[in-house]
């Protein structure tokens, strides 16, 4: 089915149409200096192929959520959220299909990088049967993939780097289509542009731009001038979505707008120079200090759930105290809280200060005031829980804890699953069943895990001729059995 999408109009008045279908094939590459209309062109795409394809945008200045009221995208606020949270919400869209604006405004430089790497490796690892064609459009792309290091941590500058390579090298095959725009060529890493195959073009001034762009719309070096006369909203368009010769189109109108604009000339105010030297000085030394700083528009969640637990936890028994319990009798109520809290499907993806408050909540309805463990105690027991041990590990386990205390918390389940199969010599877990005690739908996240936990030799996977894997705990002596197939 081939759906044309209206970007313009040429020099002659006649409309430029953008093949929908090709350009989910081909990705597009938008270059132009501030002002030159970049983010105009890339919401008039995003206006006339709403509804047609599914859309995700990265928006590191916050110019797009206003599509969520007029086209009903959803609008993720980075600052608000965990990693777990932002990549759950990735998997999620994938499957549903939902339209997304991740607004990253608000965070620093290293952070949006983060947190974009966060959310397009979980696009890109999406389960095969999640593959459905969608858009990426990534504003301002020389901040996610730039050819130098900058000021940022360099693992960071990787893993932005390695996921915007991702979606433009090998996105196509995931149904994933990347739309790049930048200020500058010369400032976008060079193996993410040239993955592109289809290009507007709009104005720049410095001579190694125009000479890039002229190069990949297959122009001569002499003809490169005429990048630098573009009048704001034109460009020159290229490419088997667009036009097979290099075409002037001036983009079209919008129906909505960036929540900040272009500045505009107002009249300066009128009154005598005299007049506004009083009101600057007036009463200086009676003026009230300045304001405080403005707070932050919200706590991430969980942060805000452990000081809700925090909170909770430090409140005393009420006069009317319930009676003492043995250890025994308070073990099992926790064992057996820990069984209903792991049984619920939906608390694999949800946070450990979250699921602390309904553990307190359930541990008050058995009898026991105040709860028996604080919040860390409970993540770590939690962790075990999710690898099948409610009970407290007893001097067998205490060898594999102290193992995975090498390891950051949330892999402690995770490697306690692996290391309970091959204390018992049980079939290796499969990949979906450490998905789902890991928190995760990406069974490509496992596999990286799994080599990570490799590399400190604390796992030796052997795979055998019929493709069945185990796992060997070297240090404790201890191996699965072949994967069941």
């Amino acid at each position: 089915m081939t759906v044309l999408v209206d970007l313009g109009t040429d020099g002659a008045g006649n409309s430029v149409p953008m093949d929908l279908e090709e350009l989910l094939a081909t990705r597009l590459l938008v270059q132009g200096n501030s002002g030159s209309g970049k983010s105009h062109l890339l919401r008039r795409l995003l206006e006339k192929s709403a509804g047609q394809v599914q859309q995700v945008v990265i928006d590191p200045e916050g110019d797009f959520v206003t599509l969520s009221d007029a086209y009903g995208h959803v609008v993720i606020d980075a600052l608000d959220h965990s990693e777990r949270e932002i990549t759950t919400f990735a998997a999620r869209l994938r499957e549903h299909r939902a339209s997304v604006v991740l607004n990253l405004e608000g965070l620093e430089a290293d952070g949006q990088m983060r947190c974009a790497a966060w959310f397009l490796s979980a696009l890109f690892d999406a389960p095969r049967e999640h593959w459905y064609p969608a858009l990426v459009v990534v504003d301002e792309a020389q901040l996610f993939a730039p050819t130098g290091g900058g000021e940022v941590p360099e693992d960071v500058r990787r893993a932005s780097l390695g996921a915007m390579t991702n979606l433009m090298c090998r996105g196509r095959k995931r149904g994933l289509a990347g739309v790049i725009a930048t200020q500058r060529l010369a400032k976008l890493a060079k193996n993410v542009a040239a993955e592109a195959s289809n290009f507007l073009m709009g104005r720049t001034f410095l001579d190694i731009d125009m000479a890039r762009a002229a190069d990949l719309l297959g122009m001569e070096r002499r003809q490169a001038e005429q990048i630098r006369d573009l009048a704001r909203g034109n460009f020159l368009a290229l490419g088997p979505a667009l036009s097979r010769r290099p075409v002037s189109v001036k983009i079209g109108d919008v129906e909505t707008s960036a929540r900040s604009g272009s500045p505009k000339l107002t009249p300066l105010p009128t009154a005598p120079a005299e007049d506004m030297k009083d009101l600057l000085f007036a009463e200086l030394e009676e003026a009230p200090p300045p304001p405080p700083p403005p707070t932050p528009k919200k706590q991430a969640l969980e942060t805000l759930m452990e000081k809700l637990a925090a909170s909770v936890s430090q409140q005393t028994p009420s006069a009317a105290a319930l009676p003492e319990k043995e250890p025994e009798e308070v073990e099992a109520i926790i064992a057996d809280t820990l069984r209903a809290i792991v049984a619920d499907s939906d608390s694999a993806f949800r946070a450990p200060p979250v699921l602390f408050q309904d553990f307190q909540v359930r541990c008050r309805m058995a009898g026991l005031s105040p709860p028996p463990l604080d919040l860390a105690q409970f993540t770590r027991r939690l962790s075990c829980a999710r690898a099948g041990i409610f009970d407290a590990p007893g001097e067998e386990w205490e060898a594999a804890i102290a193992l995975a205390d090498t390891l950051p918390d949330d892999m402690l389940g995770t490697f306690l699953l692996v290391a309970r199969a091959a204390k018992d010599g049980a079939p290796c877990p499969s990949e979906e069943q450490l998905a789902e005690t890991y928190g995760t739908s990406s069974l490509g996240r496992v596999r990286r895990l799994i080599a990570y936990i490799e590399e400190r030799d604390l796992f030796v996977t052997r795979v055998d001729l019929a493709g069945k894997r185990s796992i060997t705990l070297p240090h404790l002596g201890w191996s699965t059995a072949p994967a069941e197939v």
